[in-house]
């Protein structure tokens, strides 16, 4: 197997990985089921995956340009912090304000393009951006640029399309604070990993 396409596989690996979990009770997420209450399934993932792969694409540039201008020890400890802020967000919990949830179930127009748009600006700023551009200063080359984008636009559409059909199902109740600690305990894991191996590498 050559370096490129071992770099693609583990960078898109850790990537879904890491944006699924991330995604886990965020406020895209409840976007989602709130879209899903309004418009069918299936338009509103299909406008959810292409608000993340052009906003995906963006983080993994800027993470690239930043893991390509800074020692690897410092990207590594800097990425193994944010993973412990990460952590520490999940804990804390997303919710829909007043005027996010009123505009998601008031959008007009084609269910793709409504999804699209209110995606694209709630995921600008936000912690699965965030956590994708820590993730491209982790992997450099073109294996690891396509593969971040790849892993993180498929983890974050799974996890919304996984939202979406157990919320239906179970009517909108999910166990929203064991969701929140299991997923802040990965990102913790993330952080203490990352951190131990910016230490043992120097």
């Amino acid at each position: 197997m050559s370096p490129i396409v071992a770099t693609f596989l583990a960078a898109t690996a850790v990537s879904f990985a890491v944006i699924f979990v991330a995604e886990l009770g965020d406020k895209s997420q409840l976007m989602a089921l709130t879209f899903a209450t309004r418009f069918k399934a299936l338009p509103v993932l299909i406008g959810i995956t292409v608000a993340t792969a052009v906003v995906h694409a963006v983080s993994v540039g800027v993470g690239y340009l930043l893991g390509a201008a800074i020692p690897t020890f410092w990207i590594s400890l800097v990425a193994a912090v944010a993973f412990v802020g990460f952590g520490l967000w999940t804990l804390r919990g997303d919710e829909l304000t007043a005027d996010e949830q009123t505009k998601a179930r008031r959008s007009g127009g084609s269910a793709v393009a409504a999804a699209s748009v209110a995606f694209f600006l709630a995921e600008l700023g936000d912690k699965t951006m965030l956590a994708t551009i820590t993730l491209a200063t982790q992997y450099q080359g073109w294996g690891g640029v396509i593969g971040v984008w790849a892993g993180s636009t498929v983890g974050m559409v799974v996890a919304d399309g996984l939202a979406i059909a157990v919320g239906r199902l179970l009517g909108r109740k999910l166990p929203e604070k064991a969701i929140r600690i299991g997923a802040a305990v990965l990102f913790f894991a993330f952080g203490i990993w990352l951190a131990v191996e910016a230490l043992v590498t120097r």
